[in-house]
């Protein structure tokens, strides 16, 4: 017998039985999985691990059928497994960022004037997102780090789409899903906009009775894309993302395996991108001091296998962080390295030891002939440094 993830189970392999799972589903019998159809919806229905017979495995096509389906696939699936530097995806990533900071403008507009929102266009973007994600998942990444104050409520929820479509890809989910993971996380926090402002913006703690009327907006975000004729798990991330594996979040006091895979990882990644966010009132903080917050909330909060896969996905310095090298030079992550997450490549631009703008360099720091080392994560403060300059003239040049 052989314990397998089930995004690696493949059509004519035997399941003996269920290992690991998130939802309530249960395998009544062993059998075959004959079809693609069959795994993508033990995945959808939370089933993390099971085990297998490899010696029951149903006889394969012939050679000549297997090439045959393979160059069709690779055919089908083209726009998935064309590469693009992170500088050729770098305009159309910023484009579509741009484009999704309109919709969600438009769509605040529509729920406050009393409108059902037109959730086409967001499945439309979400799909652009995942296809410039597969494409080279850099540039967006890149995008998310560029954080205006005043822009939160906006950034906030496309940023979650774009990391959630990273995880997704890290997690192997099959594109459909992806789509209904990037859609719904676009839309999760829709309902914020029914909160009062002053309440929304508050800078400092929530009293009891200000963090009921918060506690809101989730179950606002789940009618408004009920309402827009959404289901499933585009409305289950909108309505459950503030669950907790204890019971102890909001709003419907969801726990344990009430709580799917895909509400998981949502969990997380809007907590991450929460913690990170730069807003009017509060710094964001560093992407390992977030990752030591969500580790403290496992298990008893957070699914402690899925987050380990979101750090390992993201990395210890994401792309699109500042940096400083033990050579005292300054620069961005721009390229990230999953095998040696601390040598990433690193575009640098600044001398910390003599505090001046150098020439921009890129420095690989996986290459043997690389001397530096990732000394640690900086501000730009830290240094004046113009990041948001940086960002137009060298970054999108």
């Amino acid at each position: 017998m052989k314990t397998i993830p089930t995004s690696q189970l493949k059509p004519g392999m035997f399941v003996q039985k269920v290992i690991k799972q998130t939802g309530s589903i249960r395998i009544k019998n062993q059998g075959w999985v004959k079809t693609q159809t069959g795994i993508d919806k033990l995945i959808k229905a939370g089933i993390l691990e099971v085990e297998i017979d490899p010696d029951k495995m149903l006889a394969s096509e012939e050679p000549e059928q297997q090439i045959s389906t393979a160059k069709h696939e690779i055919k089908k699936r083209d726009p998935w497994l064309i590469t693009h530097s992170a500088e050729q995806e770098m305009s159309k990533a910023k484009k579509l960022y741009d484009e999704a900071k309109n919709l969600q403008t438009k769509a605040f507009g529509d729920i406050e004037s009393g409108r059902t929102v037109d959730v086409a266009p967001f499945k439309e973007l979400a799909s652009g997102f995942i296809d410039s994600v597969f494409r080279n998942q850099d540039a967006l990444a890149c995008i998310t780090q560029m954080r205006q104050k005043d822009a939160y409520l906006l950034e906030h929820s496309i940023n979650v789409s774009i990391l959630m479509s990273i995880f997704a890809k890290h997690l192997d989910i099959e594109k459909p899903i992806i789509e209904e993971l990037a859609t719904g996380a676009l839309l999760h926090d829709m309902g914020k906009i029914k909160i009062p402002d002053a309440i929304l913006n508050k800078p400092g703690r929530y009293s009891d009775e200000e963090f009921k009327v918060m506690q809101n907006h989730a179950r606002f975000s789940k009618e408004i894309l009920e309402d827009a004729g959404l289901t499933g798990i585009a409305v289950d991330i909108a309505g459950m993302h503030h669950e907790r594996l204890d019971g102890k979040g909001y709003p419907f006091g969801k726990k344990g395996d009430e709580i799917s895979q895909y509400v998981r990882m949502a969990s997380i990644v809007d907590v991450y991108d929460a913690l990170t966010a730069e807003r009017v009132y509060k710094a964001g903080m560093e992407p390992i001091r977030a990752f030591k917050i969500l580790k403290q909330g496992c298990p008893d909060s957070f699914d402690d296998a899925l987050l380990n896969k979101f750090i390992q996905c993201i990395g210890i310095h994401p792309v699109g962080t500042l940096v400083k090298l033990s050579s005292q030079k300054v620069g961005l992550v721009t390229q990230s390295n999953p095998a040696t997450p601390l040598k990433p490549v690193v575009k640098t631009f600044f001398n910390a030891k003599h505090g001046h703008y150098t020439e921009v360099k890129d420095v690989d720091l996986s290459n043997k002939r690389t001397q530096d080392t990732l000394e640690s994560a900086v501000k730009p403060k830290e240094y004046n440094i113009d990041l948001e300059g940086f960002y137009k003239h060298s970054i999108f040049s």
